[in-house]
């Protein structure tokens, strides 16, 4: 048990030092990008999901209370990752999201919370999003993410595919789904003129998938890398997955 604790804290250790947060005008959606309304609207719709999630949180904590070290690696995870910014389109930003790796370990309800709690940091300790846009940002995030992330998961499971490739497959397309979202809810927003929402929405998914795919895919290695590292010293390899 101390040796894998001390192997946890060193890949997170790794992980700070090479993805280190840097001070950015914006991350995800920022403060006052959307209309009250949209704000409101995107907060009811993932409020369902949040409290679903505590409730699966509880329930996980309460049958094994050892799991609140994977939970706070999984949360410190998505946390790193989702700090990063690259530059892709005006009132919002690319990055990867960290949602994979709890995502396979616990199911996507739990990340409706780790997700939330490590937006509502970045937002008023980094700046990185914004409070009024924080049930947006969430429901792309910590909702659609790791659900779509999790049918991939499992989906690539029952077709016998390994766990680091079904893993692999779960943060890359979470990741791809976020975008995906976040398109959408700016296409509402901000329709084109002449095509309307959904030229709009295929206009934000051009722009954003151009730096999306690459991160994507290199979000989804990473998360294999750490997944070995962790694994290498659980006491129970497949313990660690649903």
């Amino acid at each position: 048990m101390k040796q894998r604790k001390k192997m946890i804290a060193i890949a997170l250790l790794v992980l700070l030092l090479i993805f280190r947060p840097q001070p950015v005008s914006a991350m995800h959606i920022m403060e006052g990008y959307l209309p009250l309304v949209w704000c409101i609207v995107w907060f009811l719709l993932f409020l369902p999901f949040f409290i679903l999630g505590l409730i699966k949180i509880k329930k996980i904590v309460s049958k094994d209370p050892n799991s609140k070290t994977m939970l706070a690696l999984s949360g410190a995870f998505i946390f790193i990752l989702s700090s990063l910014k690259i530059p892709s389109v005006t009132g919002s930003s690319s990055h990867p999201t960290g949602v994979g790796l709890g995502t396979a370990m616990f199911g996507p309800s739990v990340i409706s919370v780790l997700g939330t709690i490590c937006l509502l940091f970045q937002a008023l300790l980094l700046a990185h999003g914004g409070l009024t846009t924080l049930g947006a940002n969430a429901f792309s995030m910590a909702v659609v993410g790791p659900f779509v992330g999790f049918a991939v998961y499992k989906f690539s499971r029952s077709l016998k595919l390994s766990k680091p490739v079904s893993l692999f497959l779960c943060a890359m397309i979470a990741d791809l789904a976020t975008y995906a979202t976040t398109s959408l809810q700016l296409g509402l927003v901000f329709p084109d003129p002449t095509t309307g929402f959904v030229g709009s929405t295929i206009k934000f998914l051009g722009v954003f998938l151009i730096t999306q795919i690459p991160i994507a895919i290199v979000e989804g290695l990473l998360t294999v890398i750490f997944y070995n590292l962790i694994s290498e010293n659980a006491t129970e390899r497949e313990g660690l997955f649903l």
